[in-house]
C-alpha cells in the first residue's frame, strides 16, 4: 500500500514544505545548473558519466517553456566547458508539449542543436502512459531524421506495450533507456505485479543488449544487474556496447562497485526548484529509501558525529 500512497502524495505539492531538506538533497543536485554541473565534474573524477535533468513537468505558458529550454541550452554549455560529456534529459511536457507541438519543437530543436555542437547527446524522458505514443511518434517524425544519434527515447517496462515498442526501435536502432516505471498506471496498460514487472524488464533487457543499438539499462535492482552482467558475459557482449544507468544518490556504493568491475555506469543527476515530485516518485520506486534516509539523519544527528 505505500507504494500507491506515495504516488498519490507526488501530486500534492502543497505538503512539499512537511519534507526534510536532507531527504531531498540525497537524491537533488541542488537548484542551479552550477551545483549540476559540478556534481557531474565530481562523478566524472570516479569514472562515472552522468546525464543532467532540470526538473520539472507540465507547464502553463510558452514563457515557462523558453525559460525551461534556455536553462538547458545553458546547462549543454556549461558542461561542455567543464570538460563533460554533454548528456542531458528531458521532458517533453517541460518543452510545451501540452500546449503547441510546433513551440515544443522549437524548444527541442534549441536544445539539440547545441548538443549536438558539443557532440552530445539529448533524451527524451517518458512521462505517463498517456504520453508514450505520442512521444514516439514526435521522436520519429521530428528528431529521428535531423538528429540521429544524438537522440533517444525511454521505455518502461511496467507498461504491457513495452515488448512491441522495444522490438520496433530494435529494428530501427534507436538508442532506448529502459526503466520499470514510476507512474501509477491502470492494470490494463500495465502490470500490476512488481513480479511480471521485473520479468518484463529483464525479457526487454536482454533483447536490446543483444539486438539494441547502446541501451542504457536503469536499475538498482542487483539481481537484475548480475543477470546483466552474466548475459553480456555469455553472449560476448562488451561493455562498450550498454551501460547501467542508476539515480542519483542512490546506491552509490553499487555505482563505484560496477566500475570497478569494469562496467560503464552513468547517473541521472536532477536539479532544480521543483524536485517535489520527482523525489516522490523515487521513494515509491523503492520505499527501504525511506528507511534509509531518515536512519542516515538520525546518525548525523547524534552526538558526536
Amino acid at each position: 500500500m505505500l507504494r500507491p500512497t506515495l504516488l498519490w502524495l507526488s501530486e500534492r505539492r502543497a505538503i512539499a514544505g512537511l519534507v526534510p531538506d536532507a531527504m531531498a538533497r540525497r537524491f537533488v543536485a541542488g537548484d542551479t545548473v552550477q551545483q549540476a554541473v559540478q556534481a557531474a565534474v565530481e562523478l566524472q573524477a570516479k569514472g562515472i558519466t552522468t546525464t543532467l535533468d532540470l526538473l520539472g513537468e507540465s507547464v502553463h505558458s510558452p514563457a515557462e517553456t523558453e525559460a525551461a529550454c534556455a536553462t538547458y541550452v545553458d546547462m549543454v554549455q556549461r558542461m561542455a566547458a567543464a570538460r563533460l560529456e554533454v548528456n542531458v534529459s528531458v521532458k517533453l511536457t517541460q518543452m510545451g508539449f501540452d500546449l503547441d507541438e510546433t513551440l515544443c519543437l522549437r524548444n527541442v530543436a534549441r536544445i539539440l542543436d547545441a548538443a549536438k555542437a558539443a557532440d552530445g547527446f539529448v533524451r527524451l524522458d517518458m512521462e505517463g502512459s498517456a504520453y508514450t505514443q505520442r512521444t514516439l511518434d514526435f521522436y520519429r517524425a521530428k528528431l529521428r531524421p535531423l538528429y540521429g544519434d544524438h537522440c533517444g527515447v525511454v521505455l518502461q517496462s511496467m507498461l504491457r506495450r513495452t515488448d512491441a515498442d522495444v522490438a520496433a526501435l530494435c529494428a530501427e536502432q534507436v538508442r532506448v533507456r529502459l526503466c520499470k516505471g514510476a507512474y501509477l498506471e491502470p492494470a490494463a496498460v500495465a502490470f500490476p505485479e512488481k513480479s511480471d514487472v521485473d520479468f518484463s524488464y529483464v525479457r526487454n533487457m536482454e533483447r536490446l543488449m543483444a539486438e539494441g543499438h547502446y541501451p542504457g539499462l536503469a536499475t538498482h535492482d542487483e539481481a537484475i544487474i548480475r543477470r546483466a552482467c552474466a548475459f553480456a558475459r555469455e553472449r560476448g557482449i562488451g561493455p562498450e556496447r550498454f551501460e547501467f544507468q542508476m539515480l542519483y544518490g542512490v546506491r552509490r556504493d553499487l555505482q563505484l562497485r560496477l566500475r570497478q568491475d569494469g562496467w560503464r555506469v552513468r547517473v541521472y543527476l536532477p536539479f532544480g526548484t521543483q524536485w517535489y515530485p520527482y523525489l516522490m516518485r523515487r521513494l515509491a520506486e523503492r520505499p527501504a529509501n525511506i528507511a534509509f534516509i531518515l536512519g542516515n539523519m538520525v546518525r548525523e544527528a547524534l552526538p558526536g558525529r
